[in-house]
């Protein structure tokens, strides 16, 4: 099985930074993927960002521009630079990985989640 321990989270007021950190450790044959994804009480989690195993990358519509996903391979971590933060950002913030504990067995691993509140 992989692990993962998202870091960083904290409170900033509007239009400041923060850089969340995920990183996996277990089993690992190969990551296909990892993302971040955020979830706020009440509603359904829904994808941020995410980077694959070739580099490609993808945002949502709502933080292109202002986040960017990158991932260090030799750490196996994966981190989202959050900049000119909105309160609309608040959320708890899971890291998510796509991977392959060995050559036969893939699944999907969640971290437990870290959070991000953006108020002044």
């Amino acid at each position: 099985q992989v692990q993962l321990v998202e870091s960083g989270g904290g409170l900033v007021q509007p239009g400041g930074s923060l850089r969340l950190s995920c990183a996996a450790s277990g089993s690992i044959f190969r990551i296909n993927a990892m993302g971040w994804y955020r979830q706020v009480s009440g509603k359904q989690r829904e994808l941020v960002a995410a980077i694959t195993s070739i580099g490609s990358r993808n945002y949502a519509d709502s933080v292109k521009g202002r986040f960017t996903i990158s991932s260090d391979n030799a750490k196996n971590t994966v981190y989202l630079q959050m900049n000119s933060l909105k309160p609309e950002d608040t959320a708890v913030y899971y890291c998510n990985a796509d991977a392959n504990s060995s050559w036969l067995i893939k699944d999907i691993y969640w971290g437990q989640g870290t959070q991000v509140t953006v108020s002044s």
